[in-house]
């Protein structure tokens, strides 16, 4: 495999950890080299999650700017906020649902227009990818696996490398049996998203 650095950002609460955990588990069992850091900030406050993933054998965990190969947002702004880290040929995955902070819940700023900005992700990058993960997590039973349709998103794109068996065993380790038959049908919504 070649040597890939993912970029995961979003806010506390979208299950970024999750997520990285179940993508984690699921490069190991494929034999895959990976290093992962995690950014929390103020996680439980709708505060910046961000995880720098690197795979095939590099050392460092940190993204700098221009680096990411790939860069997944759970959410339309902080994906934006973190393109100085992408470069042209970087693939973007994004889910389009806002999530609105408490400062601008209480007035006291404005949530920007996204379709503009995203707009120009298309016009700008040569692989992008938007779409409403809340909206296939409610078809797939459940609004909290928006986190798994995006991961399936990224698998459906196949850059990983790592085998749908492998994916699918992750998830089962990594989800309550309560909720595993809802984030199943989510990571399969999502895979539909860029599977070719």
């Amino acid at each position: 495999m070649k040597r890939l650095r993912l970029l995961v950002v979003g806010v506390g609460g979208q299950g970024i950890l999750l997520f990285s955990r179940i993508l984690g588990e699921a490069a190991l069992a494929a034999g895959l080299p990976i290093v992962m850091s995690e950014v929390h900030g103020m996680a439980q406050r709708g505060g910046v999650v961000e995880t720098n993933i690197v795979l095939g054998g590099i050392r460092s965990p940190l993204i700098s700017e221009g680096e990411a190969d790939l860069l997944v947002g759970l959410e339309p702004v902080e994906t934006l906020r973190a393109l100085p880290r992408a470069r042209k040929d970087t693939v973007i995955l994004s889910s389009t649902d806002p999530v609105i902070p408490q400062i601008v819940k209480d007035g006291l700023a404005q949530y920007p227009d996204l379709s503009e900005a995203l707009n120009r992700l298309r016009e700008n990058f040569e692989k992008v990818y938007l779409f409403s993960a809340e909206k296939l997590a409610k078809e797939a039973g459940t609004s909290r696996a928006a986190n798994v349709v995006t991961l399936g998103a990224l698998a459906g794109t196949g850059i990983l490398e790592i085998p749908d068996e492998l994916w699918v065993e992750s998830i089962r380790r990594a989800v309550k049996p309560k909720y595993l038959e809802a984030n199943l049908r989510a990571f399969e919504l999502g895979r539909a998203i860029t599977a070719n």
